[in-house]
């Protein structure tokens, strides 16, 4: 096959996940119907959860640790009141709350105290892996691991409404945050505990649910493929550069590339900066290297895709 076909065949896709299925089943659903050798996720979103989930077809598939370390954006209900064991609404109650839910004003000011740098314990019920096995099998098999607190940061919070005993909100945050983590910890905050009803999520990195295909879309191949973000196009804001046969020569074969072999800087890249991200580009429109300046004039591979 030839690297432009292969081309042709990866890059990315923006689904709106409804709730009950879970993002292996979205997943699976796309590479039947695009008969796609390969198939992933950047970022699994609960069953119950729903909302933007980044399908990566083919080579694309390589590009998801960029999509997964980036900030997302989720809308979110905290049902305050109940605690159940998963932190969420699909778990078994395990304590309600006697007294009284503090009033609307009571609840604004604890939601203001998780906003930047916080520390997390992760939820037992999560895809976090212990010996090889994701916590929530433990959990299920009646043996709950609990990870050490880690911190992560909460860019933006804000309160949308408060509807005792929901309160809807909309967190912005860093990668590896747990909006139910979050949401048992505004509950205890408060005194009355609580659990997370309701999760959306709607922007992940640059990219914004809005502009998803609707799950009811997908089994269509025509409105995939029509969809289908080219990997040229991906990493928004990383500036692209193109490059003659000698260099992607150089590329594919892992050799060091420097500021002499992109002697034209790409538009938007000082090689003063020290820190520049570059996508390079092939004379045929393809996507073959990802790059980091280092601090000798040198590039540092960050991926480099060839046949």
């Amino acid at each position: 096959m030839s690297r432009e076909r292969a081309d042709n065949r990866s890059g990315i896709l923006l689904i709106d996940k409804p709730e009950g299925i879970t993002s292996a089943k979205v997943v699976s659903r796309i590479k039947r119907v695009l008969h796609a050798p390969k198939v992933g996720h950047a970022g699994t979103l609960d069953p119950f959860a729903t909302g933007l989930l980044i399908c990566l077809i083919g080579r694309a598939t390589r590009l998801a640790r960029f999509f997964l370390e980036s900030d997302k954006t989720y809308r979110a209900t905290l049902h305050l009141g109940v605690t159940t064991d998963t932190g969420d609404v699909t778990g078994n109650p395990i304590a309600e709350s006697s007294g009284k839910i503090p009033a609307e004003e009571g609840i604004r000011a604890v939601f203001e105290r998780f906003t930047g740098k916080i520390r997390q314990v992760p939820p037992v019920y999560s895809a976090l892996k212990h010996r090889g096995v994701p916590l929530y099998r433990w959990a299920r098999q009646g043996r709950a691991i609990q990870k050490p607190p880690r911190t992560v940061t909460i860019h933006r919070l804000t309160v949308h409404s408060v509807d005792l005993p929901e309160v809807s909100f909309e967190v912005t945050c860093s990668a590896g945050t747990y909006i139910r983590s979050l949401a048992v910890d505004v509950g205890e905050a408060l005194g009355c505990g609580g659990h997370l009803s309701r999760l959306r999520r709607i922007q992940s990195g640059d990219y914004r649910v809005k502009d998803a295909v609707p799950f009811d879309r997908v089994d269509d191949p025509a409105v995939l493929k029509k969809r289908i973000i080219p990997m040229t196009a991906a990493l928004l804001g990383w500036p692209e550069h193109r490059v003659g046969d000698a260099v992607a020569e150089k590329v594919r074969h892992g050799r060091s590339i420097s500021d002499t072999d992109l002697l034209d800087a790409p538009e938007g890249v000082s090689h003063k900066d020290k820190a520049s991200f570059i996508k390079l580009i092939d004379e045929r429109g393809s996507l073959i290297a990802l790059l980091h300046r280092t601090e000798t004039g040198h590039y540092g591979y960050f991926g480099v895709f060839g046949d």
